[in-house]
């Protein structure tokens, strides 16, 4: 189920939103707003995790993988 909102964004804002639309990117203004909320929901899920996770202390099981994975470049 998908609910309509009003949101008021400066012009500039809606500019840039436009753009990824016009570009093929997205397929609407909705679905550029929706996909940065959802980006924006993962990040705080993320930042929430990685605090317990440091809470918790080191895992030893991944510390050979984080090694690993420092060096590993991001586009491959």
């Amino acid at each position: 189920m998908s609910k309509q909102i009003a949101v008021r964004l400066d012009d500039e804002l809606v500019a840039f939103v436009d753009q990824i639309v016009v570009s093929g990117q997205q397929p609407s203004r909705a679905a550029v707003v929706a996909r940065a909320l959802e980006r924006e929901r993962r990040r705080i899920v993320a930042a929430r995790d990685a605090e317990i996770l440091a809470a918790s202390g080191p895992d030893l099981e991944l510390a050979g993988l984080a090694e690993h994975a420092v060096d590993v470049p991001l586009n491959t």
